[in-house]
């Protein structure tokens, strides 16, 4: 079976063609954030601009790169929400439009269960699992019981992890996007110098907060200008670096936090599963992977997580996820509306991190 994924909810745009074997045959990816660091994140109608005039260039490039006609493939796959609409809606139409012509199976893939099931496609991991979801726009804990059957345990009340490490970044002057930036500035930093709050950290509960650890960060950057004015900040370089370090454990310290409350749900709920997985843009920060590492090791678990590039969007976790649809038969009809709100757990109560209230 061969499958093409279609990856358009932000600012990349991708495909990917894999098999049944895990094989990825071909894949084809192109980022328009160069356009969107002047801006300090990613402008909607920028992206979707560049969707639309790159995504046929993509697709073709795949087939070439895999070595793969057209008519061989089985299914065609597309992130269908959540997500900016614009660009959702371009690979949705791409993806229908192969799929009418070829008279293919189309599946509409919600983007989160492509990040959700990519450790899949290159580590031994089985149903059920423990999954730590952290992107720039979304931030939650949920069992994975099988394809499309997931169990929210907690989620974001408020800002993602991602998108927190974005708004430090900009606070700090240090660019867009804000993840790789404050990993790195905290390689120098003291970890331990100034102290930040661990939102819901005695809440007993799943749920986490990045807010407040954003105004924590933005109140000590104000006190090192003489007006109170975050602009007007005068910092050395070691500063920024103990700040970037101070907040990248804050981070780890509530994920983890809550990855332990979840973890001792989890095997009540299901005694079998050993395996946690981590996934999502933030996936790929070195200090927070080693750290849900340790506690896995500790606790008895298999840690699990896609390698770094496939931690970011892309197109082969939506074919990888597509593939494990078109196992089970999971096709949808081409009058599908794309969703720019769309939860992995629909009986969830809506909330802003786990795809029910925005993208």
């Amino acid at each position: 079976m061969l499958v093409l994924g279609i990856e358009s909810s932000c600012d990349e745009t991708a495909a990917a063609i894999v098999n049944e074997k895990k094989e990825i045959l071909g894949q084809c990816l192109l980022s328009s954030l160069e356009e969107h660091k002047l801006y300090g994140g990613v402008v909607p109608e920028i992206a979707a601009r560049s969707h639309l005039e790159y995504i046929d260039e993509i697709i073709e490039n795949t087939f070439k790169d895999a070595k793969v006609k057209p008519q061989e493939i089985d299914a065609v796959a597309a992130s269908s929400g959540p997500g900016l609409i614009g660009g959702v809606v371009i690979g949705v139409m791409a993806a229908k439009a192969l799929a009418l012509a070829l008279n293919k199976p189309f599946i509409a893939l919600n983007h989160l269960e492509g990040h959700a099931l990519a450790a899949r496609l290159t580590s031994d991991v089985a149903y059920p699992y423990l999954l730590l979801l952290i992107s720039g726009g979304h931030c939650q804990l949920l069992i994975v019981r099988g394809v499309g059957n997931f169990e929210r345990l907690g989620t974001t009340i408020d800002d993602a992890a991602g998108e927190a490490f974005d708004k430090v970044s900009k606070m700090l002057g240090l660019g867009y996007p804000g993840g790789p930036i404050i990993e790195k500035m905290a390689e120098l930093g003291n970890p331990e110098r100034f102290v930040l709050p661990r939102p819901l950290y005695n809440s007993h509960d799943c749920n986490l907060s990045f807010s407040g650890l954003k105004t924590a960060v933005r109140k000590i950057i104000e006190s090192y200008s003489t007006d109170g004015i975050i602009e007007h900040a005068v910092m050395r370089k070691q500063d920024i670096a103990d700040i970037c370090a101070c907040f990248q454990k804050a981070v780890a310290d509530c994920l983890l936090h809550k990855l332990e409350t979840a973890a001792k749900i989890f095997k009540t709920k299901c005694p079998d599963g050993k395996d946690i997985v981590v996934s999502g843009g933030v996936a790929a920060n070195t200090y927070i992977r080693n750290r849900m590492q340790s506690f896995a090791d500790k606790n008895g678990f298999t840690f699990s997580a896609p390698p770094i590039r496939f931690c970011t969007d892309n197109g082969v976790m939506i074919a990888w996820a597509g593939l494990e649809r078109a196992q089970k038969g999971l096709f949808n009809e081409l009058d599908f509306k794309p969703r720019p709100r769309w939860p992995l757990d629909e009986n969830a109560p809506k909330a802003a991190g786990a795809g029910g209230v925005k993208a």
